[in-house]
């Protein structure tokens, strides 16, 4: 089971607040998809998912802001295929 709260990490030198909806791998990386809640202390205007590179997160902590599934969030999509390490529960 998965709590569904935001991610607060530093991500291309700015920083971010994501809803991280699944971790994989792909081609031995590991990402994230996940919705931009905030960067640079700015709301985001447009809801959708993005990939991130877990290698490019730094200093990533759990906030205590919840979020909602994003409703075109897909777990059984293919490019999940390789391995999934988690995901939310939608």
């Amino acid at each position: 089971m998965t709590h569904q709260l935001c991610v607060r990490a530093s991500y291309n030198r700015g920083l971010v607040i994501l809803a991280p909806h699944i971790l994989y791998t792909r081609h031995g990386d590991r990402f994230a998809d996940a919705v931009v809640i905030e960067r640079n202390g700015a709301r985001s205007t447009e809801t959708k998912l993005g990939t991130f590179k877990l290698s490019g997160l730094r200093g990533a902590v759990i906030t205590s802001e919840p979020f909602n599934p994003f409703d075109s969030y897909d777990a059984g999509d293919d490019r999940y295929a390789e391995t999934i390490i988690a995901r939310i529960d939608s």
